[in-house]
């Protein structure tokens, strides 16, 4: 995943874009990066932030760097932002998304017989830079954002920052965000996040719509293209991804989980359910779990706590068995809450499963008697080919898929996988069934993707659920 931040101030814009930027940092921790034009020309700051924070990397920059224009990014993937000089002049880009046919552009852009990457990641193409050059294939620099939008086969969210202003540019089906603030000097920011700007003084003027394009400057705010009709805003911004005090689409995202997990505890009403306490896997299970507490009348408890001095990031590191270690390290147990107690645990979902059924071992360890977990979206069935979701490269990295498979006697017909997808089937039944039994759960039991849409309040059709039910 990645955030994106930018800023067109009348005076020094540098302060702004730092903590702008900085506060994106949950959603990724392996580089940074900040760039601003100067007097001199884009001045440009790249950092590994995989073993220490945005600030901490950025602070020399944010001395040194002096301008009325920047753009940076806290990204899980490539370096960036890039700073292009083409035929359209001189210009720095960041982007968050993902590009699923990077290798089919690339070799349409080769074709063309005057193309060249230079910024390699991980022995592929920066994605960032085709995109650049996509935009490049243009005459001008908004006709070259719509043909970058059309070409891609993803998402795709960018800024581009100019001498003198900033062209933001919203995914072409809206699925990760994009919004506008403003201070009261007149200076005007772009960010993903739309907590990111309120701590510095701007107020929200507007969310953009899918695919619109605007660009921003000290004169203020054009509209370059418009919205497009459709949209498809990704529904984990408010399952996971996004930080509590974010808004998208005008609905805040601790409030949905709060009425989610609301929701889920008057599903849960009628099984008659004797618990102890509820509880939330931090930092994104919390809200669920308060919203179920409150709902059910059964008392919210934290029986672990994170240990933040240390363990403060919530994505590092990036090896998946380094991973599945530091989030056991991380989780410090209060045994006079766990100990011969009945526990119900909403986290935000399960993707492999590892580290929840390693918590729920950890619980066990630490004395409980009843582990009961209450994911708070449905069964995901589909890798997201949409957003850099996870590290997963196969389907088969999920468990229910893989569930499925043991069920099956091997990998089922699309037919046959729809049955897994409606609750009211025997499969669906068995599938929760092994998931609980692998996973060392006392019981089991997921929302349905209409609790999980009720509880954002959005029409179905304006979200994104294509990891719950494969509907592009």
């Amino acid at each position: 995943m990645g955030g994106i931040f930018g800023v067109v101030s009348k005076g020094d814009c540098v302060t702004d874009l730092y903590f702008g930027i900085d506060y994106h940092s949950h959603l990724g921790t392996r580089r940074g990066g900040m760039a601003v034009y100067t007097e001199d020309g884009f001045d440009r700051s790249i950092h590994s932030i995989e073993n220490a924070q945005f600030r901490t990397k950025f602070e020399d920059a944010a001395a040194r760097m002096h301008g009325h224009v920047g753009i940076g990014c806290i990204s899980d993937t490539e370096p960036q932002p890039l700073i292009i000089r083409s035929r359209l002049g001189q210009f720095a880009i960041t982007t968050v998304g993902r590009i699923n046919n990077l290798d089919e552009l690339a070799d349409e852009a080769f074709a063309g017989g005057r193309t060249q990457f230079l910024e390699m990641s991980g022995n592929r193409i920066n994605p960032t830079e085709l995109v650049a050059a996509l935009i490049n294939q243009k005459s001008s620099i908004p006709e070259g954002i719509r043909h970058a939008q059309k070409k891609i086969d993803g998402s795709m969210t960018l800024l581009l920052a100019t001498a003198e202003g900033i062209y933001a540019a919203r995914d072409y089906l809206g699925r990760t965000p994009l919004i506008l603030g403003q201070k009261w000097d007149g200076s005007l920011c772009a960010s993903f996040e739309s907590h990111a700007y309120m701590n510095l003084g701007y107020h929200t003027l507007r969310e953009l719509g899918p695919g619109e394009v605007v660009y921003l400057s000290r004169d203020g705010v054009q509209e370059v293209l418009a919205p497009c009709e459709k949209k498809r805003v990704c529904t984990f911004l408010w399952t996971y991804y996004g930080y509590p005090t974010a808004t998208y689409e005008g609905i805040n995202v601790e409030s949905s989980r709060y009425r989610c997990g609301a929701l889920m505890a008057k599903e849960d009403a009628a099984d008659g359910l004797e618990l102890d306490s509820v509880g939330g896997i931090p930092d994104s299970g919390l809200a669920a779990a308060i919203g179920y507490a409150n709902e059910s009348g059964v008392p919210f408890h934290r029986p672990f706590m994170k240990y933040t001095p240390t363990w403060s990031r919530s994505f590092m590191p990036q090896d998946q068995k380094m991973r599945n270690l530091v989030a056991h390290m991380k989780l410090i147990p209060v045994h006079d809450l766990i100990r011969d107690k009945r526990l119900l645990f909403i986290d935000d979902s399960i993707v492999r499963g590892t580290q929840l059924r390693e918590t729920v071992d950890f619980l066990y360890e630490s004395g409980a008697r009843e582990v009961h977990v209450r994911p708070a979206c449905p069964p995901i069935l589909y890798g997201c080919k949409y957003i850099n979701f996870s590290r997963s490269t196969s389907d088969m990295d999920l468990i229910a898929r893989r569930v499925i498979v043991r069920l099956e006697g091997g990998v089922p017909s699309e037919e046959r996988l729809a049955l897994y997808k409606d609750a009211s089937t025997p499969e669906y039944a068995a599938m929760v069934e092994e998931i609980r039994e692998e996973m060392h759960f006392t019981t089991l039991k997921f929302p349905s993707l209409d609790t999980l849409v009720e509880s954002i309040g959005l029409p179905e059709c304006e979200l994104c659920t294509y990891c719950w039910n494969g509907r592009e």
